[in-house]
């Protein structure tokens, strides 16, 4: 049965990043996202409690926290900004987590270990020009030679881009074979024909890194395919099942900072009389915010909870990605039609969240394919199926 009571670890893990967030990032949010600048700072300090490698186990380098704790840790730091969460959504969830299930003792000590400690920082390259929920529509490719491969390809809307040590970059080695000849690579940042590039004007999300990544002729070692040849999409697929817990824990904290920021302001914004808070309209807007906010936190609670037992969880975390980033659209949407014009303007907080907040509606699987995603799993069309490769499940859980 799942308890819906948080552990004391839990708790302690929640308020530790709560002080943190509010110390180190809300003072300066504001400033960064209005001058587009990110703090290159931050994953440092991040590292410094452990942020970087949380699910990951001691052994590796990481804390070795449950994967609850871990939601916490994004619902937090989304409370504050989704910038921040991006950081540890993608180099845990795409990356980290990914080489720790995926790689070889070899590149566990090799990538795992260092980005657990935060000495390095990874990127997620599968998106491309002109292909992004079309995975297989990638055009890089991987051809065999001298005992390695060289890459060709460019990827965009990559997080993180110009920060990353290395870059678990996807391309094919057979095209013949479609989705089944993809392979995918850990290609570290300083190998010949790699570059990155900032990617500027951006609706949101202004105080994180978001470029591009090419490879030109890059060489790349046997020994940095991750997996086997043609075991990329299943790891792609397997890396965003935990990229999107991130996301949905991260969503649950902007609905938090909404209905927080919309309920501060509506019991003093006086209006014909009265508190607006009193007008029924207002009320409405407040009830749903609220109802969201607890829907969506159960429902990240729920898919952490079959990742602590090692249970398959892809159907649950694509539920809460999907919903929890449609309820946060509609909570800051509401939330600044409740600030009335100070909330279209940059003065207050919700103005900056609803820009934020769009972007988690198409990055890890847009909405529309989350809506196939969970239609299919309704009508019985797809059914969870552990992988070769699954999450460690947590001690005591």
């Amino acid at each position: 049965m799942i308890n819906f009571e948080l552990t004391e670890e839990q708790k302690m893990v929640r308020d530790m990043v709560r002080d943190f967030a509010s110390k180190e990032i809300q003072p300066h949010i504001a400033e960064n996202d209005e001058k587009g600048v990110y703090d290159a700072a931050l994953p440092g300090k991040m590292a410094d409690l452990g942020l970087l490698g949380g699910p990951i186990p001691e052994k590796y380098g990481g804390a070795g926290l449950d994967y609850i704790s871990w939601g916490l840790t994004c619902d937090e730091l989304e409370y504050v900004d989704t910038s921040a969460r991006t950081i540890v959504s993608v180099h845990v969830g795409l990356i980290a987590l990914t080489v720790l299930s995926w790689g070889n003792d070899e590149q566990k000590q090799r990538f795992v270990v260092p980005m657990a400690r935060g000495e390095k920082l990874g990127c997620f390259g599968l998106t491309e020009p002109g292909s992004g929920s079309d995975v297989a529509g990638m055009q890089s490719t991987a051809v065999r030679k001298d005992g390695g491969y060289v890459l060709n390809g460019e990827k965009m809307w990559i997080s993180l881009a110009d920060l990353a040590h290395v870059a678990l970059y996807f391309a094919y080695t057979d095209r013949e074979k479609k989705a089944r000849g993809i392979s995918a690579f850990l290609v570290e940042r300083g190998t010949p024909g790699f570059s990155s590039a900032s990617i500027h004007g951006k609706m949101g999300v202004r105080a994180g890194n978001t470029g591009s990544v090419a490879l030109m002729d890059c060489p790349v070692p046997p020994e940095n395919l991750l997996g086997q040849e043609g075991e990329g999409f299943t790891i792609a697929m397997f890396a965003l099942d935990q990229g999107r817990y991130g996301v949905a824990a991260g969503a649950a904290g902007a609905i938090r900072a909404c209905l927080d920021l919309s309920v501060n302001y509506a019991n003093e914004r006086m209006a014909f009389g009265q508190r607006i808070g009193e007008f029924q309209l207002v009320k409405h807007m407040i009830a749903d915010m609220a109802a969201s906010a607890e829907v969506a936190r159960l429902l990240y609670y729920q898919a952490g909870w079959l990742k602590n037992k090692g249970l398959p969880s892809s159907r649950e975390t694509s539920l809460a990605k999907w919903y929890n980033t449609m309820a946060a659209e509609k909570a800051a949407r509401d939330a600044v039609q409740v600030h009335g014009s100070y909330g279209y303007s940059n003065e207050y907080p919700v103005e900056r969240i609803y820009r934020n907040v769009r972007g988690s509606t198409i990055l890890e699987g847009t909405n529309e394919v989350h809506t196939m995603i969970q239609s299919d799993f309704a009508l019985g069309y797809r059914q969870q199926r552990p992988t070769r490769c699954t999450l460690p499940a947590v001690e005591g859980y």
